[in-house]
C-alpha cells in the first residue's frame, strides 16, 4: 500500500491511497484542471481513481468533488450529515456511510471516525489492505479517547499540524477566528498533535506526515519540532504535506 497527497491547507487537499489496483482519493478541494495536473504529478489519471471518499463539506476538502465526480462518472462516498450540507453534488454517483462502520471499496478497508470539527457530520479516516493501516487526522479541534483508539497501531499516519499556538495568537486572525481555530472543533496545535502521537505511538509505527499547516498561523519547522521531540529523531526528518505539492508517494 502507498499514499500521496495533491496538497494540504486552507486552500485545497486531496490525498490518494493506492493498493493493488485500487486507488480512492481522499477529499478534493482543487479546481478541475488543478486536480488533472496534480493527479499528473503523482503519474495518475483522473481514470485510475476507484472513488471518492469525503471527510466534511468545508470547500477547501470538498469543493472540487462533483465536477471531478461527475466529469468521470466516480462513486463518492459520504456521511448524510456532508451529503444534506453538500453544495455540488447533484447528478454524482453517493453512497452515504455511518461514520462508525467500515466499509471496503475494490480491496481498501476504509474505517471513518467522528472527530469534533465545526461541520455537520464530519469524519477522519483508516485505510487498509490487509496488511498495513494507514491513519488521516486532520481538522479536528482536540483529540478525544476514540480518535486515539482508532489511530492506535497505525503503520503510518498523516497527522494535522495545523497551527502555533503563539503564532495564531499573534498572527492577523481576527478574534472570532482565533477562537475558531484555537478551539475543541477547530484545529490541532502543533502541541496537540505531539501529545496525540504520543499516546499512539508504537515501534512498528514507519512514518508520520504533518499536514495541513497553516501559512499564517504556523511554520514547518515549528510542526517539525514538535513532532521530533516525539518521534525522537531530527527535525530535518520529519515531513511536511505542502500547500502547493502536497507529498509524493510513501510506500508502507
Amino acid at each position: 500500500m502507498r499514499f500521496a497527497s495533491l496538497g494540504s491547507g486552507s486552500e485545497g487537499n486531496g490525498l490518494v491511497v493506492e493498493a493493488g489496483t485500487t486507488r480512492v482519493l481522499m477529499d478534493c478541494g482543487f479546481g478541475l484542471a488543478d486536480s488533472v495536473t496534480r493527479l499528473a504529478r503523482l503519474g495518475l489519471q483522473v481514470s485510475d481513481l476507484t472513488g471518492i471518499v469525503v471527510t466534511h463539506e468545508h470547500s477547501d476538502h470538498i469543493g472540487g468533488v462533483g465536477r471531478l465526480a461527475r466529469k468521470h462518472k466516480l462513486p463518492v462516498w459520504l456521511t448524510a450529515g456532508t451529503l444534506a450540507m453538500a453544495q455540488d453534488l447533484g447528478g454524482v454517483a453517493v453512497e452515504v456511510i455511518d461514520s462508525h462502520a467500515a466499509f471496503s471499496v475494490a480491496g481498501i478497508e476504509i474505517q471513518p471516525f467522528p472527530v469534533p470539527h465545526d461541520a455537520r457530520e464530519p469524519v477522519q479516516y483508516v485505510f487498509g489492505d490487509g496488511h498495513r493501516r494507514l491513519g488521516v487526522l486532520t481538522d479536528t479541534g482536540s483529540s478525544t479517547p476514540h480518535i486515539e483508539a482508532m489511530l492506535a497501531g497505525m503503520d503510518a499516519m498523516v497527522l494535522e499540524c495545523n497551527h502555533d499556538a503563539g503564532m495564531l495568537e499573534n498572527g492577523p486572525y481576527p478574534a472570532g477566528l482565533k477562537r475558531r481555530v484555537g478551539g475543541r472543533f477547530g484545529h490541532l496545535e502543533n502541541g496537540q498533535a505531539a501529545a496525540l502521537l504520543a499516546k499512539v505511538m508504537h515501534n512498528k509505527l514507519q512514518c508520520v506526515m504533518a499536514a495541513h499547516v497553516s501559512r499564517k498561523n504556523n511554520t514547518a519547522v515549528l510542526a517539525q519540532r514538535a513532532l521530533a521531540q516525539v518521534l525522537n529523531c531530527n527535525e530535518d526528518e520529519v515531513r511536511v504535506a505542502c500547500q502547493s505539492t502536497g507529498f509524493d508517494w510513501i510506500r508502507i
